[in-house]
């Protein structure tokens, strides 16, 4: 069985032997729209985390029976197309919940805690030079008895409640999608969350009830203090509004996705006077040395039952 590995970039280290049983693998570290088709040729089963796989490419490819999405969204591929092609189609998901909700604590708190200042202090040698054994310069905040909202009661939003939980948060949430209900946590309105929780963090995915979910308008129903943090898709906060809000109100925010991955160079956020307000990581959040284990055993794991069918 010939398989392609189309965007190993978007897996960094991770040991791809897991896949040397299952056939001959080609590896291509990225791939762009115009090297799709070609590099899909003679290809049996295709990997993808990002790269496109549209009607032409899959016309173009007949031989092409399974496509692999690294990820747990499809959107990078057609499936009405392949459906009517014959093409099957397996994501993953449930992969990346520790990950990512350890991540929305390690965001957390470089803002409470202010890390990257008192980093920066010690750097500059300021300390050598204080006159007392402390320096205090920048406030740092307990979590114990702070409210804390979660924005989609998915699999990472129900960790994260835990998690909180456990540091003595009072621990509400928003359902997106209007249907998730969790007995144990109150469920609340989203002008409700974000009036009255210290801390938000956002667990959702992108579309058309989450797009622009944050906007100027919610954003300045923000009490004195909070922090936000988005750590679902890009597309959800809406950054220009956020950027203003950021040189304008006393909140904080932390985010790893952004609307357009990578970064655009002219993004209102590289030029924030308050940069101090703000911790942005490169997509990252998903990704822990675990996580991609659990990733890869997870596509071996679909590559594997569309053999024992097939």
């Amino acid at each position: 069985m010939n398989i392609v590995l189309l965007d190993a970039l978007t897996l960094g280290d991770s040991d791809l032997s897991v896949f040397n049983n299952l056939g001959e693998l080609t590896v291509f570290q990225t791939t762009d729209a115009q090297q799709t088709s070609e590099r899909l040729a003679g290809q049996e089963v295709a990997i993808t985390n990002k790269v496109v796989i549209t009607a032409q490419h899959m016309a173009d490819n007949p031989q092409l029976k399974l496509i692999c999405i690294s990820a747990t969204g499809t959107n990078n591929v057609d499936l009405v197309a392949a459906e009517q092609a014959g093409i099957e189609v397996k994501n993953v998901s449930g992969y990346s919940t520790e990950s990512v909700s350890q991540s929305t604590f390690s965001l957390l708190f470089q803002l409470i805690h202010q890390s990257r200042y008192y980093d920066q202090y010690i750097a500059d040698k300021q300390w050598c030079d204080s006159p007392v054994f402390t320096h205090i310069e920048r406030p740092f905040y307990e979590l114990k008895g702070k409210r804390w909202g979660i924005v989609a009661m998915g699999s990472i939003g129900q960790r994260v409640a835990e998690l909180a939980t456990a540091f003595g948060c009072d621990v509400c949430y928003y359902s997106t999608s209007g249907k998730n209900t969790q007995q144990s946590i109150p469920k609340v309105s989203l002008e409700t969350l974000l009036s009255e929780c210290d801390v938000i963090s956002i667990h959702a995915p992108f579309n058309a009830q989450t797009e622009n979910l944050i906007g100027a308008k919610q954003l300045k129903q923000l009490k004195a203090g909070a922090v936000i943090m988005n750590l679902g898709r890009g597309g959800i906060i809406d950054e220009e509004a956020m950027a203003e809000a950021l040189e304008t109100q006393d909140i904080y925010h932390a985010t790893d996705v952004l609307a357009v991955e990578p970064m655009l160079s002219n993004h209102p956020y590289l030029s924030l006077k308050a940069s101090h307000r703000l911790v942005v990581t490169p997509h990252t959040a998903w990704a822990s040395v675990e996580a991609r284990q659990c990733l890869l055993e997870k596509v071996v794991e679909n590559i594997n039952g569309y053999v024992a069918v097939n």
